[in-house]
């Protein structure tokens, strides 16, 4: 059976619904993947592409004298890994949007760590939304080992599938380009140069209460070049004769620039006007994955270099077009113990400039104890 490109049909549903439960990528190593290993290469430009200049996972000299004793990546290094967005193929020309993840981490991933992994297909949802009349919500759950088999971290990630046609039909999302006086470029760039690392200062348990809130990181205005950027650390791209080769095995995988007659993917929505206005958006907006990273850079920041990110569940609530500025926000809501682990829960969200909560989520932090039985 040949099913029509574009379309979320009965057909195209029923051949994904028996799909469920199958294994979209096997555990392996290497197949597919961007970065395979946390060289230090990688670790670098994945932190040139999130905007992170933790010591931590740049300088050698600094983190020797850390208790890992040698460069680590941050946890949301998992990203440029495998993007892990309940991605499964299937339903062609109909578009994905990356609307969250919930992730949980079991150990470092450590300088030259060599990364496998495992995705399982494992959910299916049928919705009726405003935005593009009939949609699909698919999730996987993906897994991420070390070259010694032992377990990173584990994410459930989800996506919006929709009808880009009906999509742009509806127009549901419009932006009118937001006009920032010198006052509000000022607060801006003034907070992006006033973040604070927390580092070799031990943020311990005991001194955290319930309430207390984490300095913003902000990010923005974003431009081309921080999507730019956050491409070429964390997700790669492919080019030339290897993209005109997959364009003709999925012909609705891309779209001709009207503008300019170039073939492109369409994954471009997130870098060119033309390709947003083909999926129903007025303009190119972030990576699902890179607000994801962004808010991990929240939370490493204030938990230093002692704490351990455990959890983090991020939902993606609306769009983040170019030009949008992100505050990231958390606030403690829980102080526990669970056996020897001193744990601090929070609420998360990054608001823009017009006081919209585009990500929400929550989060779980290890801190170190001043108890020396802990």
């Amino acid at each position: 059976m040949v099913l029509e490109s574009g379309l979320i049909s009965e057909e195209a549903v029923q051949r994904l619904r028996e799909r469920l439960g199958s294994f979209n990528r096997p555990r392996q190593y290497g197949v597919g993947l961007f970065n395979e290993e946390a060289s230090r290469s990688a670790i670098r430009h994945f932190c040139q592409g999130i905007g992170d200049t933790n010591p931590l996972y740049w300088d050698i000299s600094y983190a020797q004298t850390t208790k890992f004793g040698t460069i680590i990546a941050p946890a949301c290094f998992l990203y440029s890994v495998y993007w892990c967005s309940g991605r499964t193929g299937g339903l062609p020309g109909v578009h994905g949007f990356h609307a969250g993840n919930d992730w949980e981490w079991y150990r470092p991933i450590y300088l030259d760590d060599k990364i496998s992994v495992q995705e399982q297909f494992t959910g299916l949802e049928e919705k009726e939304s405003q935005f593009a009349g009939k949609i699909l919500i698919q999730s996987s759950v993906t897994h991420y080992y070390n070259q010694r088999g032992e377990a990173i971290a584990k994410t459930r990630g989800w996506q919006i599938r929709a009808e880009r046609a009906a999509a742009r039909e509806r127009q549901k999302y419009t932006f009118e380009p937001y006009s920032y006086s010198r006052e509000e470029i000022e607060a801006i760039q003034e907070a992006v140069l006033g973040e604070e690392i927390r580092g070799n200062n031990p943020r311990w348990w005991e001194d955290v209460q319930v309430g207390d809130e984490l300095k913003p990181v902000v990010k923005g205005p974003m431009s081309h070049g921080d999507i730019t950027a956050f491409v070429a650390g964390c997700i790669g791209g492919i080019s030339h004769g290897i993209q005109l080769r997959e364009m003709l095995r999925h012909p609705s995988w891309g779209f001709t620039d009207p503008n300019t007659g170039a073939q492109e993917a369409i994954i471009r929505v997130h870098d060119i006007q033309e390709a947003a206005e083909s999926a129903g958006l007025p303009g190119a907006y972030d990576y699902g994955c890179q607000r994801c990273c962004w808010m991990g850079h929240l939370l490493t920041n204030w938990m230093g270099d002692d704490g351990f990110l455990k959890k983090m569940y991020v939902e993606l609530r609306r769009f983040n077009v170019v030009g949008d500025t992100t505050w990231f926000h958390g606030k403690v809501t829980g102080k526990r113990m669970e056996g020897d682990q001193r744990l601090v829960d929070m609420d998360v969200w990054g608001e823009n400039q017009r006081q919209e909560i585009t990500t929400k989520g929550t989060a779980t932090v290890q801190l170190p104890t001043k108890s020396v039985a802990g």
